[in-house]
């Protein structure tokens, strides 16, 4: 990675799971820094991964890239106290906070640095995130290269065209995890209002999901044919499917994604607005 050091201003879930995936491929624990309101997050990073415990002022000092990871509410607080401290340095800045554009950022930080907005969802959690990335016109090749590296440690992550797409990813990977949830909570309810132990409709059910999900990742198959392989004529698969069909899962679907990306507009929209 191109970055020397990395500071993280914000440690919460995403913040420590960044940094857990960056010491699990190898990057180095004397070259991380984090900082938050809260000292016992910081602490706990410290005492159990060895990372430097730091404040705003050392990471604009001294950090090539820096990772801002406070609530979006939180966010203009974060950089008036960051932006005195980096001077006339340009380190590459990183927000992965909904909501909040590049102009917004520019405002705050001033509009001389590169900038990336980086939309993840919580499965970067357990390194299996989607994270979708857009950068402002001072970002080179460099810290497009460096971005992708620190995401790639805890799952994939792709750039998107335009800001606005970064909508669109958060109502489809970043609360798509909601989603299977609530069908694979449908499903476990319906096995068990069938009469199935509740306890096997829950193992089941987790399981089913889950081979699903690695038979789409190691095929080369489109959706569409993976399922149709799975739907003999006549069976009982295409019984169900013949009800999601006729019932209008499809559009159902289509509409909730477009309500999710509307209103990641308007928050972001909102935030532009706000004194």
């Amino acid at each position: 990675m191109s970055a020397r050091k990395i500071g993280f201003i914000g440690s919460g879930n995403m913040a420590g799971s960044i940094v857990l995936g960056l010491l699990d491929k190898g990057w180095q624990a004397s070259r991380i820094s984090v900082t938050d309101i809260d000292p016992d997050k910081v602490s706990r990073l410290e005492c159990e991964h060895s990372v430097n415990a730091a404040n705003s002022q050392q990471i604009g000092q001294e950090c090539d890239l820096i990772v801002l990871a406070v609530k979006p509410q939180s966010m203009a607080d974060a950089c008036a106290t960051l932006r005195p401290a980096l001077g006339s340095r340009s380190p590459l800045i990183m927000s992965v906070a909904a909501g909040v554009t590049l102009a917004r950022l520019a405002e705050w930080l001033g509009d001389r640095l590169p900038m990336v907005r980086c939309m993840p969802n919580t499965p970067a959690l357990i390194g299996c995130g989607a994270s979708g990335l857009f950068a402002n016109a001072r970002a080179d090749a460099g810290h497009r290269q460096s971005v992708e590296e620190l995401m790639r440690a805890v799952g994939i992550c792709v750039w998107c065209e335009r800001e606005s797409d970064l909508d669109i990813v958060t109502a489809l990977s970043g609360s798509g995890p909601a989603y299977f949830f609530l069908f694979m909570e449908a499903m476990q309810n319906a096995a068990q209002g069938l009469g199935l132990d509740a306890g096997l409709a829950r193992q089941l059910t987790r399981q089913t999901a889950l081979g699903a999900a690695r038979l789409v990742d190691s095929s080369e198959l489109e959706l569409e044919n993976l399922r149709v392989q799975v739907t003999s004529p006549g069976g009982t698969t295409e019984a169900a499917v013949r009800q999601f069909e006729g019932n209008g899962l499809r559009q159902l679907v289509e509409t909730a994604i477009a309500a999710a990306a509307e209103r990641a507009g308007e928050l972001a929209r909102a935030g532009e607005q706000a004194p």
